[in-house]
């Protein structure tokens, strides 16, 4: 017998981080109203910059994808002083949002300086270095999200990027399990399978890392506030309808629960890091090859050229 809708064993749909489009849509909106970005964002975004040091390149055209909670502008103009800092947002309200964050000086403009805005992706040109923070957990296709970014990346560059891992929140979705109240979360991609994505979208030498937060609040009314300046639930099986207060005061009975040994309510967050390089294309090696003289010659002759 199969179970209730309103009892799931998991979120999934018909392919991994499935998500609400009218939930994402929702939050985007709401989110965008916020003075600043979410609190989170900033300390993986800053994270994240500590990477760059490893990476020699320096890049003269830099792309911050989905900037506007990205928390990330800052880091990178420190980071490449004498880069041009492109953003790009597939929202149009997110877009609105990091163009403010972004407003040119007036004698900027009247120079005619770029705003740096780049409408759609694949980036032309392409860019050296595609940089996106706390992004790849809010994509519901994220194959060709990153097909998209590396075809935005020149030869020789590089992506950079952060997401939110399945472990996220282990003790809520325990919370929620036990009380039958479905997923509170998505299942985000595992770090490993977003690596294998990487390789197949096209980039060479995946490197992924994990790192696991645990949070602590004083009460539950403080959890609940901090959680809803992240974002909000994106599982397309949670509760459709609106939750009354009782079951608001259920909850922070439950979450109370969470107290760890200091008294205080605990929760884990897992951070997934990752960055590849993209590398010249690979000829196919058949076990015959068919090569016209015209087109070996001119070969050569650019190896010469360059050589």
């Amino acid at each position: 017998m199969s179970e209730p809708a309103s009892t799931p064993t998991s979120n999934k749909g018909p392919r991994p981080q499935d998500l609400d489009a009218a939930a994402l849509r929702h939050q985007a909106r709401r989110l965008a109203r916020e003075p600043q970005p979410p609190w989170l964002h900033a300390e993986v975004a800053r994270r994240m910059a500590e990477r760059l040091s490893f990476i020699k390149l320096q890049p003269a055209r830099v792309l911050d994808a989905s900037p506007a909670l990205g928390a990330s502008a800052e880091l990178l103009r420190h980071a490449y002083p004498n880069a041009l800092v492109l953003w790009h947002e597939a929202d149009a309200v997110m877009a609105a949002r990091a163009a403010q964050a972004r407003a040119q000086s007036w004698w900027r403009k009247l120079r005619g300086a770029p705003s740096g805005q780049v409408d759609a992706l694949p980036a032309r040109p392409e860019v050296d270095l595609l940089w996106s923070n706390m992004a790849l957990h809010a994509s519901a296709d994220l194959p060709a999200l990153l097909g998209a970014w590396q075809a935005s990346i020149a030869v020789g560059g590089f992506v950079m990027f952060s997401c939110l891992g399945p472990d996220s929140f282990v003790e809520l979705r325990q919370v929620y399990a036990r009380a039958g109240w479905g997923r509170p979360a998505p299942d985000w991609w595992d770090m490993h399978d977003i690596g294998d994505l990487v390789l197949k979208a096209g980039f060479a030498d995946p490197v992924m890392d994990q790192q696991t937060l645990r949070l602590t609040w004083a009460s539950p009314e403080s959890l609940l506030a901090d959680l809803r300046a992240l974002g909000g639930n994106l599982a397309p099986t949670r509760f459709g309808g609106l939750r009354g207060r009782a079951w608001r005061q259920r909850l922070l009975a439950e979450l109370g629960t969470l107290r760890d040994e200091t008294g205080r309510l605990a929760l884990t967050l897992e951070l997934v890091f990752g960055h590849a390089f993209k590398t010249p294309p690979r000829l196919a090696v058949a076990a015959q090859t068919h090569v016209s003289v015209d087109a070996m010659r001119a070969t050569l002759r650019r190896g010469r050229t360059t050589g």
